[in-house]
């Protein structure tokens, strides 16, 4: 999307504001809470502001997601409005944490989940580095606090009361490297932090970004059947970005208004196990036998794209995190009650043969409510061709990291 998208974030939000600062309840919080009787109407993004508004409809949340968050907001003014004399009470309520947040994605993506209207507490963990971090984001003038937790030793404070858990901790991808590449390294990683997820904070919802992911999900399954605690419905494995790539392409190719385009896309998350469906896109668009190759070829590889852009610099760090924080106020609005949440996902499916699959999801307050089930029917020949090549190479990653469990004891 535009750069100007990331800074038009504003879908409103509430907060309280006056001259005097009571202390954070927490010690290491960087948030301020205000107490005052004159109210600072409404928070809109970057700005203070009297009214809920959304500054551009290309936010992050996409055409139809901010049409329902902002509707949700201005019923719930109205109602404010008529009990507490033109006050607007805060609706910042949930508790996000993200394991990881000092890293390349973990930086923009705290930023990013910083600006959400539902955001009460931000956690952020990582193994150095992360209070920096902390003290930064907390100078933006958003209502949640935010809080910093270092080593191992401070995660289980970190976890405690999440509603939300973000984990893009582990190595990035360089040249030359597959994500498969990376297994060793953030397999140990994530099943670390599963571990502690469970012990925790086991009804969170769970967002997995470290790759690769069609081996990190079946692991976190694992950690938390081990556990007792395994909730299907609450596992995530992020695949929004590779959403956010096909809506930017196909509009691109296309001459569309990126803000109405929708491709979903199904599968998993590497390479040829990525299948965006360009005959569901919307709004309903020919593509020559020429097109469909190659914008499918690009979108598999648009991690790729960035890598070998970057030249050894890192990974896709910015439009990962963007597509997290759409998928994370995707989550919170269905917690908060929103009926019509829908994002595509990498989860325990029964679409397929195959024990996980990413598909379009309807997301309710505990978690996936349903799969849909019509993306897969009427699918072209081509469509049908790479569905069927894709699977043996999904059901080896799934497989890799059920293994990998398997193979070693959780720790109690």
């Amino acid at each position: 999307m535009a750069a100007t998208s990331a800074t038009t974030l504003s879908i409103g939000s509430t907060t309280h504001l006056g001259s005097k600062a009571s202390p954070p309840s927490h010690s290491k919080a960087f948030g301020v809470r205000f107490n005052s009787s004159n109210p600072l109407t409404s928070f809109s993004g970057l700005k203070a502001a009297s009214s809920v508004s959304f500054e551009a409809d290309s936010s992050f949340l996409g055409k139809e997601s901010g049409s329902a968050l902002r509707q949700s907001f201005v019923l719930k003014a109205q109602k404010q409005v008529q009990r507490s004399w033109n006050r607007v009470q805060p609706q910042a309520s949930y508790k996000v944490a993200i394991l990881g947040a000092a890293g390349g994605i973990g930086q923009p993506l705290a930023l990013l989940v910083k600006m959400s209207p539902l955001v009460s507490a931000l956690h952020l963990y990582d193994i150095a580095n992360v209070k920096g971090v902390a003290a930064d984001l907390s100078h933006c003038n958003t209502p949640s606090q935010v809080f910093d937790f270092t080593g191992a030793e401070e995660l289980a404070n970190c976890l405690e009361g999440v509603d939300v858990v973000v984990i893009p901790a582990g190595v990035p991808r360089k040249p030359g490297m597959t994500r498969d590449d990376l297994f060793n390294i953030n397999a140990n990683i994530v099943k670390t932090l599963v571990e502690a997820v469970a012990d925790y904070c086991p009804d969170a919802f769970i967002h997995i970004i470290s790759n690769p992911v069609n081996s990190t999900v079946p692991i976190a399954a694992e950690v938390l059947k081990q556990k007792g605690v395994y909730n299907p419905k609450k596992l995530f494995g992020v695949t929004t970005l590779d959403v956010v790539r096909a809506n930017t392409f196909v509009a691109q190719k296309k001459n569309l208004r990126l803000i109405d385009v929708d491709v979903p896309v199904v599968g998993g998350h590497a390479g040829i196990t990525i299948l965006p469906l360009l005959s569901k896109t919307k709004p309903s668009v020919e593509f020559t036998a020429e097109e469909v190759p190659a914008l499918t070829t690009r979108i598999q590889n648009a991690g790729t794209e960035v890598v070998e852009a970057k030249a050894g610099a890192g990974s896709a760090t910015l439009s990962m995190a963007y597509a997290a924080a759409r998928f994370v106020e995707s989550s919170l609005r269905a917690l908060d009650g929103d009926s019509d949440v829908y994002e595509c996902s990498f989860v325990q499916s029964d679409l397929t043969e195959l024990p996980f699959f990413a598909s379009r999801v309807k997301l309710g307050k505990d978690g996936v409510e349903a799969l849909i089930k019509s993306d897969l029917e009427g699918l072209t020949e081509y469509e049908q061709k790479a569905l069927e090549n894709l699977k043996p190479e999904l059901k080896a990653s799934i497989e890799k990291g059920i293994n990998f469990v398997q193979k070693q004891p959780v720790a109690a």
